[in-house]
């Protein structure tokens, strides 16, 4: 089969939460060869396994039907292919939910699902964490363990032809890459080219960050039709360079300046930003604004993978309980300063790690740097974990006692408790996880009975 001249990689999620609609518009307008939802986070994959925990059939993206409703028709019409690591802590059921839906729509589909991320069961409990460097088991019970794969891992999947991948936790530049080595017939030793596809996928992988979302700064960094932002793309060569763009009258921007900001972006050496598949240098990264939301991106460069993966660890932390209060009105300031100090009174003897904020006055930085003046309105944010629920509900059950046992006008107060999951990271041998690939279709699914395909995981026929 002769090779494509470029393929058309389109980013339709950045996040867990992220817009529908956006997506919607590169599926039926982008032209795509392939539409990447990137949905996972570490703090959402293991939030997700305590969904798992309770539900064995659940443990996916939440958004999960809203998205594939949305998507699944027009990727089907205009025959483009999707890879989304939506599966969470949960890949397969999220395969069979996928299936069911294109069941539902009347739509022949082919699914392929990634597993082997999970390594809980072959995780050494004295690892060191990258954090602080003591023992995971020190951090409290486990409740996942998630390696971040690769490319390689993805590649039996495209092999089978199938509409839509899932996968679990897979690096963010990795579900872009992947497409690239399948369509160009790149080697997985070849750096060079690994760099190249790992940048444009690291500057697709946060969606509308790169088209002026997160950036925008108004009167500074202007961004036009902000509510209406397109979600890029990137016209990708065989020789791994490649120009970004985005649907015409799609809101937002791609400039140099929203393209370095997101090269830059969760990274923190440069010269030596390390993924499953390759040790990229953006240092050596080529830039060249070619007009009208165009840029062209060339040049990385790179060393080969590492011998070790990344684990992305979650443990049971205990609970988190919240409350908020709002003061208003003559005085507010000091009213809400009275109901801190009340708090703190009853409640820092049991919740040492108590916190109480005055949003608008000094809840993101800590303080209010000098600024004079008194706010009209200030809302008080209390916040405290506790190893169980009861005690983390203390902390709601005192901001709403300041209705009547605290300064006066207090109003809307909200309280809340939930489960809290700790992350840490450490390192495993590549050679300890093993990655298969599970075929489904609007049919029943393929009989089991896994193939060996060499350096690319196990495949199931």
């Amino acid at each position: 089969m002769p090779r494509p001249r470029t393929l058309r990689i389109g980013c339709g999620a950045g996040f867990q939460g992220d817009r529908i609609d956006p997506a919607v518009i590169l599926a039926a307008q982008g032209r795509l060869d392939w539409l990447v939802l990137e949905c996972l986070a570490e703090r959402t994959v293991a939030a997700a396994q305590l969904r798992r925990l309770a539900d064995p059939d659940q443990g996916y993206d939440p958004l999960l039907r809203a998205r594939m409703v949305a998507l699944l028709p027009l990727l089907k019409r205009s025959r483009c292919r999707m890879i989304s690591n939506l599966g969470a802590a949960n890949p397969i059921a999220a395969g069979r939910a996928v299936v069911a839906i294109a069941q539902e729509l009347g739509l022949a589909l082919k699914v392929a699902v990634v597993t082997g991320d999970d390594v809980l069961d072959r995780l050494d409990p004295d690892a060191p964490t990258l954090e602080t460097g003591q023992p995971v088991r020190e951090y409290g019970p486990l409740i996942s363990a998630s390696a971040y794969l690769g490319a390689d891992a993805i590649l039996p999947a495209i092999a089978t032809g199938a509409d839509v991948i899932i996968t679990g936790r897979v690096a963010d530049p990795s579900l872009f890459l992947a497409p690239m080595v399948h369509a160009f017939g790149w080697p997985l030793d070849d750096p060079k080219l690994l760099a190249r596809g790992t940048v444009i996928g690291h500057l697709l992988e946060c969606a509308g960050q790169l088209t002026g979302g997160y950036f925008a700064d108004p009167g500074f960094k202007d961004v036009r039709d902000l509510a209406h932002l397109g979600f890029p793309f990137c016209d990708v060569e065989p020789d791994g360079n490649g120009t970004l763009g985005k649907v015409p009258g799609t809101g937002g921007a791609i400039t140099m300046r929203t393209v370095k900001e997101q090269l830059l972006y969760e990274v923190v050496d440069p010269t030596a930003y390390v993924t499953p598949d390759v040790v990229a240098d953006l240092g050596t990264v080529d830039l060249v604004d070619l007009g009208e939301d165009r840029i062209r991106v060339s040049n990385a460069d790179g060393l080969s993978r590492t011998g070790t993966l990344k684990v992305s660890v979650g443990y049971r932390a205990g609970w988190i309980g919240e409350g908020e209060i709002s003061y208003a009105g003559p005085n507010a300031r000091a009213r809400a300063e009275l109901a801190s100090a009340v708090l703190h009174e009853r409640l820092h003897h049991d919740l040492p790690d108590l916190r109480i904020d005055l949003i608008g006055i000094d809840s993101m930085h800590r303080t209010c740097f000098g600024l004079a003046g008194d706010p009209y309105e200030v809302r008080l944010r209390a916040v405290a974990s506790g190893h169980a629920r009861a005690l983390a509900e203390r902390v709601g059950l005192e901001v709403e006692a300041l209705y009547t046992n605290g300064p006066a006008g207090g109003g809307g107060a909200r309280r809340w408790v939930s489960e809290r999951v700790g992350i840490v990271s450490t390192l495993m041998p590549r050679d300890a996880v093993r990655s298969s690939v599970v075929r489904l279709s609007t049919g029943r699914p393929a009989a089991a009975g896994p193939a060996s395909l060499p350096g690319t995981g196990d495949l199931a026929p």
